[in-house]
């Protein structure tokens, strides 16, 4: 005969083997977001958003990447989780405006759309990704991270009252909670910027606090497509999908490369209009719904990234109250926090680059081109940064080698 307190045990354990899926969910979606949607913005102005059109922007980024979890979770019952393209839009924030401004920068977001798609569907053009020299693709991220880098110690020297507290902030997190540190620095310049916004008198319109989607009419001109595209879809393939991949593997899971391909194309299409730059699978936030935090159960891991998508709806309501918030911040304050954000990927993407002997030259060439903001026939230092770093490569490994008699 069964015991009475059978029905009570077993709801225990549903909640014991649902809690951490449910709390993994959760925290994914708060570190990928308050983590880097500083870099997001600053990315997004660099190349002629307006306050209003960089609010949408990060609310398109937002919606698209959640539904996109959603439905590759729920249909591949795997731990699948999407963000937006954090080296990305670094890489906007060192380009600056392109030719037929911010009309032109929303094309070539479709573009870059477009061409993760292609890369799904023809297996060809994954091939050609995956031959361009990881030191070389490591090597340009890296330069166009180190201007964003720097931001935080030279607007020491501008602004040391306000960016202070939150390097000192990110500093102790990364000693004791590194997960943490840079959504407690993000909290910290919050409220430097209450204290601003309260001591300086500044008046914040309350209609700008509701999230609000703004249509550009993309324009297509041959700068935008080569200099910021191409190197836009370089980076997040790079940086963002194929890493997204092995950390996924690295947990037992085989990712579904075709659907994530068409989920994640077609979510950049549908919010390039918006002011999307680009959605991708995600690399350092997947290991928190991926890993032995969001349970032990293998094969109910998939709640967490499901419950993430969930998290990032509700976080994407927010996203023109953070906007607005961070507008009226001091100077200096934004970057600050977006070159603290990028830190760690700086680090890695050095690293990354210098690893193999015989790659360290082209591979200098390249962070010096990209980290230089060369600018030639309107098309910005990422994509020569590329081109130079691949001609170098090329010379160097076609020499013959000189015996001697």
């Amino acid at each position: 005969m069964p015991s009475a307190s059978t029905p009570a045990v077993q709801s225990r354990a549903a909640k014991e083997t649902l809690g951490p899926p449910i709390t993994a969910g959760v925290v994914t979606a708060l570190v990928g977001f308050t983590s880097s949607f500083a870099v997001v913005l600053a990315g997004l102005k660099a190349v002629g958003a307006n306050q209003a059109q960089a609010s949408s922007g990060l609310l398109a980024l937002t919606l698209t990447f959640g539904v996109g979890i959603l439905w590759l979770s729920w249909r591949s019952r795997m731990p699948v989780t999407l963000a937006w393209s954090t080296p990305g839009a670094a890489l906007l924030a060192s380009a600056g405006m392109v030719d037929g401004g911010w009309p032109a920068a929303v094309g070539s977001f479709l573009i870059v759309g477009l061409l993760i798609v292609l890369t799904g569907l023809l297996p060809a053009l994954g091939r050609v990704m995956a031959k361009i020299p990881t030191a070389l693709a490591q090597a340009m991220l890296a330069g166009v991270l180190l201007p964003l880098c720097l931001a935080p110690f030279t607007s020491l020297g501008s602004a040391p009252l306000f960016v202070a507290p939150v390097v000192v902030c990110w500093v102790v997190l990364m000693k004791f909670a590194p997960r943490w540190s840079v959504p407690a620095s993000l909290l910290v310049a919050l409220a430097v910027i209450g204290v601003h916004i309260v001591s300086n008198g500044v008046q914040i319109p309350g209609g700008s606090l509701l999230p609000r989607l703004e249509w550009t009419t993309p324009a297509f001109t041959v700068e935008a497509a080569v200099g910021l595209a191409l190197p836009l879809f370089i980076v997040t393939m790079a940086s963002q999908n194929i890493p997204g991949v092995a950390v996924l593997k690295s947990f037992g899971y085989t990712t579904p490369w075709l659907q994530s391909m068409l989920v994640t194309g077609a979510g950049t299409i549908a919010g390039a209009p918006f002011g999307g730059h680009a959605i991708n699978l995600a690399a350092l936030s997947a290991a928190l719904a991926a890993g032995e935090e969001a349970g032990k159960d293998h094969g109910r891991r998939w709640i967490a990234a499901f419950v993430s998508g969930f998290a990032y709806l509700v976080l994407a309501v927010a996203s023109a109250a953070l906007v607005t918030l961070v507008a009226a911040a001091p100077p200096g304050l934004l970057e600050a926090v977006a070159g603290l954000a990028l830190l760690g990927t700086l680090a890695s993407s050095i690293s990354s680059a210098l690893a193999v002997a015989e790659e360290r030259i082209p591979a200098c060439i390249t962070f010096l081109l990209a980290a230089s903001g060369l600018s030639f026939a309107g098309i910005g230092a990422a994509f020569w940064a590329l081109a130079g770093g691949i001609l170098v490569r090329w010379m160097l490994k076609s020499r013959e080698p000189v015996h001697k008699a």
